[in-house]
């Protein structure tokens, strides 16, 4: 019974976690989208410690995350070299 309530709090925790990763990283992507280099950093720099603070609590593996780190990066860097 008490590992029925854990796993039913971790699991809500979890979904916060990964919702709020998910509207960081559309938010990214949504600003490199509309070519807006500044807010895009500005979004990134953001971003970037929350999801590896979901990383580092387990909610997301460690790969994952510096995947999508790697991934968001490239974007708003290229964004922020093409004219």
């Amino acid at each position: 019974m008490k590992r029925d309530r854990q796993s039913k709090v971790r699991r809500v925790r979890n979904m916060s976690r990964k919702t709020r990763v998910k509207k960081l990283v559309k938010s990214v992507r949504l600003a490199v989208s509309q070519n807006q280099p500044e807010k895009a950093q500005a979004v990134l720099k953001e971003a970037i410690p929350v999801i590896q603070r979901v990383a580092a609590k387990g909610t997301l593996h460690w790969k994952t995350a510096a995947r999508k780190i790697s991934r968001l990066t490239r974007r708003v860097n290229a964004l922020a070299v093409s004219p």
